[in-house]
């Protein structure tokens, strides 16, 4: 059962210096590949299917988590190859989700039993520079303002207070003009569409931590949860807060939702989307699911 872990060096905090602690002894039991740049863990996921690894692992954050996925994707390995997660980043939405340790000794321990199940899979097609890409996400996704937020974000603040560099970069995208984005689902009984100022987008429950965002949301239904805000001011943000700080929950009055196989973002102005963290593009996007496409390493 030979595993390949990618490693993120520069994931900070003590969950990062921990893992280094360890890394002689992961070492002894798996390949260790070390990223040097944005796209590293992509393109190193890639290359160790050709290597013949039967479990690649991401550690570091959910960024890293959604590289080394789409490294899987590339080399079109989701049947053959399990996906593990050793979480190191500042947040670890997925990690937290399924219940993966974030301790690195007892996530490694995970790893190493080898305990399988079979994840949906979302994928986004998009137009960059006009060419056609595709790319997957495994937890959240989301446009308008969230995506602002991500590009806002310091990463000097980020290396220093962690999560908190998210609030800050908030605060500052609340304050700005914001674009109208519209969630159009397509079926059989025919179109649905909501409009609001941000979309939040599920494949599990979580965002942003331990939210409970996506009450419905199943990694194994073969649907995507879509949640619409209306408005995104100081009210909603002042409505959201008491639900948030007892019950780590949306007040459902402000929000708006469906669940879907299928649904395309549109906007009429430029207006950025992201995948698990990561700012990736610009609207319009189209959203697809594939059920049970990934092979993941579980507690």
């Amino acid at each position: 059962m030979p595993i390949c872990v990618i490693f993120n060096p520069a994931a900070r905090g003590n969950k990062a210096r921990h893992f280094r602690r360890y890394l002689d002894q992961i070492g002894g039991n798996a390949a260790l590949k070390a990223t040097a740049a944005a796209g590293d863990a992509r393109r190193l996921a890639a290359e160790a299917i050709g290597d013949g690894f039967d479990i690649i692992a991401a550690a570091g954050g959910d960024g890293t988590v959604n590289e080394v996925l789409n490294g899987i994707g590339d080399a079109k390995a989701f049947s053959t190859t399990r996906f593990g997660v050793l979480p190191l980043g500042t947040v670890n939405v997925f990690a937290r989700e399924l219940k993966i340790p974030l301790r690195i000794e007892y996530a490694w321990e995970v790893l190493q039993r080898g305990r399988e199940i079979k994840l949906d899979l979302p994928q986004v097609e998009f137009s960059e520079n006009g060419k056609l890409k595709k790319q997957f996400f495994i937890q959240l996704a989301g446009a308008g303002m969230d995506a602002r937020a991500i590009e806002l974000v310091s990463w000097s603040h980020k290396k220093k207070i962690g999560p908190l560099a998210y609030v800050i970069a908030g605060l500052k995208a609340l304050r700005e003009k914001k674009p109208i984005v519209k969630a159009t689902e397509s079926s059989s009984n025919g179109n649905k569409a909501l409009e609001g100022e941000l979309v939040l987008i599920g494949n599990g429950k979580f965002y942003g931590g331990p939210y409970d965002i996506f009450p419905k949301a199943d990694l194994k239904d073969g649907l995507i949860d879509v949640c619409v805000f209306p408005r995104t001011d100081f009210g909603t943000l002042f409505g959201c807060v008491p639900q948030f700080l007892l019950r780590q929950k949306l007040p459902e009055k402000l929000v708006r939702r469906f669940r879907a196989e299928y649904f395309e973002l549109s906007c009429d102005t430029k207006a950025p989307f992201q995948l698990d963290g990561e700012g990736i593009g610009h609207l319009p996007a189209k959203f697809s699911m594939s059920p049970e496409k990934l092979r993941m390493v579980v507690p």
